[in-house]
């Protein structure tokens, strides 16, 4: 299982400037209530390094967070600077 694909593969399905929500990364993987909601902290996980790495921008309302707050609240999940392009 590779949530940073599945990150990006939906993030790619959207327009440029759309947001996903983490739940949707991980009922994309999973099957069933439990085994998605299982996956919420792995993919808040994911998505903090791969913001480290500027690929996503991880807001809350319009406010960029810090990857280091993923676990506060509702977060949504935008393309970065470094997102690829292919």
């Amino acid at each position: 299982m590779d949530i940073d694909a599945e990150i990006i593969s939906l993030l790619r399905e959207r327009a440029p400037d759309a947001s996903i929500c983490p739940s949707d990364v991980a009922r994309a993987l999973a099957t069933g209530e439990h085994a998605w909601r299982a996956l919420m902290q792995p993919v808040r996980d994911a998505a903090a390094n791969m913001a480290r790495k500027s690929l996503i921008v991880i807001t809350q309302g319009e406010r960029h967070i810090d990857p280091g707050e993923v676990d506060r609240g509702p977060i949504r999940l935008r393309r970065g600077p470094s997102f690829p392009r292919h």
